[in-house]
């Protein structure tokens, strides 16, 4: 474990990729910001702190650190928040990180699941998208291996490449009227449509499992 202190005022890129032996982060207040990939493969952190003072998080910032489980930002922070196990840009209702156990909040703080927010997250069987979200980022849910159905409500007008690349589990999608541009080579049996969708070239190509 480790406790960042208020001297510290930056964590560089990669600062601690693969430290496969960290289980505990507390980051001081004096951080301002997190640079990308910095706890990258930390595959045994649990936990982790984020402090008052930061106000920039890279993404990708707990890609592979698949034992995560609690995600905790100081109340003080003014730029980012904690809910639900999961970290969100207050102003812009940008949710940037979550882990395996997150619940993405509905109570309309939420519009925007931002890129690589849940990617690696291999533990995450469900997720529940609430109504408030208008956009999936890029690589949002990519290589979710343990995500085996999604609903994604009408709100939602983008979906970002990527988004479920690699969730080879997946095997059913209920999707909202918008334009579907490529759904990712898993094992998806089902995909149900709203009236109004418009489907692109190749748009299911080589998706062989699906049935209806």
């Amino acid at each position: 474990s480790i406790t960042i202190p208020d001297s510290v005022t930056s964590i560089g890129y990669y600062a601690f990729e693969d430290c496969s032996g960290l289980t505990s982060i507390a980051i001081g207040n004096g951080v301002t910001s997190i640079e990308w990939n910095t706890f990258d493969g930390c595959s045994a952190l649990t936990s982790i702190t984020i402090g008052n003072g930061v106000t920039s998080i890279g993404n990708t910032v707990f890609t592979d650190c698949s034992s995560l489980k609690n995600i905790s930002v100081d109340p003080d922070n003014k730029v980012y928040h904690s809910a639900g196990n999961c970290i969100i840009e207050t102003e812009t209702g940008t949710l940037i990180a979550g882990c395996n156990n997150s619940m993405i909040p509905n109570d309309g703080s939420v519009t925007n699941i931002g890129s690589n927010a849940f990617e690696n997250c291999s533990g995450l069987t469900s997720v529940n998208i609430p109504d408030s979200v208008t956009a999936i980022g890029f690589a949002a849910f990519r290589d979710c291996s343990g995500l085996t159905s999604i609903t994604i409500p009408d709100s939602v007008t983008t979906i970002d490449d990527s988004a479920f690349s690699g969730c080879s589990a997946l095997t059913s999608v209920t999707m909202p009227t918008i334009a579907i541009s490529y759904i990712p080579k898993t094992n998806l049996q089902t995909v149900v449509l709203t009236s109004g969708s418009s489907i692109e070239s190749y748009a299911f190509y080589n998706c062989s499992k699906l049935i209806n």
